[in-house]
């Protein structure tokens, strides 16, 4: 299991513009802590410092779970990242209310990947509004959810590629 420190040099797909949003100030965080009602975890800041969402690695591009998923018998896709900002036609965190109300997910939640109907989101729920929220994915086709990480840094930490799954090989050789 790689360390977050080592993964924020080699979670990125550079080669890729989507999703990026222009380089995050401080003053964009406290906007997006401000409207979102949420302390975003410093993992995530840090990451969101050396680049400002976008798409990941493909070494990077999905997590490990413990039970079957309408995605997967064994891991959720991971192959984004929603940055903070207002780039035309780009998703972003501050994104997050609408999303969760055209959805109808639970509400405290941060979405920081996914496009519907399956998100990965900051769960604020047991933790409060100031505190260090877990990693939860969210499926609203079947209005399930699963525990992934209990905060950010754990589920970064737990990143790997999708190819590595026995469920990816076998999807590809029908691909």
């Amino acid at each position: 299991m790689a360390r977050s420190e080592d993964l924020q040099q080699s979670l990125w797909d550079t080669g890729s513009g989507y999703g990026v949003q222009p380089p995050v100030t401080d003053q964009m965080i406290l906007e997006a802590e401000r409207r979102l009602n949420v302390t975003l975890p410093g993992s995530l800041l840090d990451l969101l410092r050396q680049q400002n969402g976008g798409r990941v690695t493909s070494s990077r591009n999905a997590f490990p779970t413990s039970r079957p998923t309408s995605w997967s018998a064994d891991h959720v896709p991971f192959d984004h990242v929603l940055g903070i900002g207002h780039r035309e036609r780009t998703i972003s965190l501050l994104d997050s209310p609408y999303l969760v109300e055209e959805w109808n997910l639970p509400g405290r939640v941060v979405l920081v990947s996914g496009d519907g109907p399956c998100w990965i989101a900051l769960d604020y729920r047991a933790c409060g509004r100031a505190g260090e929220p877990s990693v939860s994915w969210l499926d609203a086709d079947d209005n399930s959810e699963l525990a992934l990480a209990p905060d950010f840094r754990s589920f970064v930490e737990g990143l790997t590629s999708a190819g590595g799954f026995e469920s990816a090989r076998h999807d590809d050789s029908f691909g």
